[in-house]
């Protein structure tokens, strides 16, 4: 392995209302997500889960952390290979299934690259280059459940 690499973030629940967790509708799901030096990030959960749906919840969060690893990947192997990409943008979906538990799992993650490069005589490697972005991308490769992607690659200055 060639170096190992740690990770520190903070969760800090603000939904505290008064009476704690006395029910489960007695509390709100709010929380901040910190890390040292970088603006915080609120969270909550789903809406269906009694979360409040103007803050990010877990299960965007993972959906975004497949979609900007894999994007950075891709453009270290555009630049490697020669092919200038001048936009990137990825509406990135999940799908998530509950159990009878009350638990649940994700179940895929499709990511949907959009990439504009200058020279169409590369949009094939371009494609291609997406393969290889999901085998390195370390988000990716910690999940199991597939990530599929549906790139469309374009021509532009």
């Amino acid at each position: 392995m060639k170096g190992t690499h740690h990770y520190a973030m903070t969760t800090r629940w603000t939904g505290n209302t008064g009476n704690g967790t006395a029910g489960y509708q007695a509390y709100e799901r709010s929380h901040i997500l910190r890390a040292a030096g970088k603006p915080d990030i609120p969270g909550s959960s789903d809406p269906s889960f009694r979360g409040d749906k103007t803050r990010y919840n877990p299960e965007e969060m993972l959906v975004a952390s497949l979609s900007s690893c894999h994007m950075l990947w891709y453009l270290h192997l555009c630049a490697a290979a020669g092919i200038v990409v001048v936009d990137y943008v990825d509406h990135a979906t999940g799908t998530m299934l509950e159990t009878a538990d009350g638990g649940g799992y994700f179940s895929e993650v499709t990511l949907h690259p959009e990439v504009t490069i200058t020279d169409a005589a590369h949009i094939d490697q371009a494609n291609a280059l997406h393969h290889k972005a999901n085998a390195l991308c370390f988000i990716a490769n910690s999940v199991k459940f597939p990530v599929h992607h549906q790139p469309l690659c374009k021509v532009g200055a």
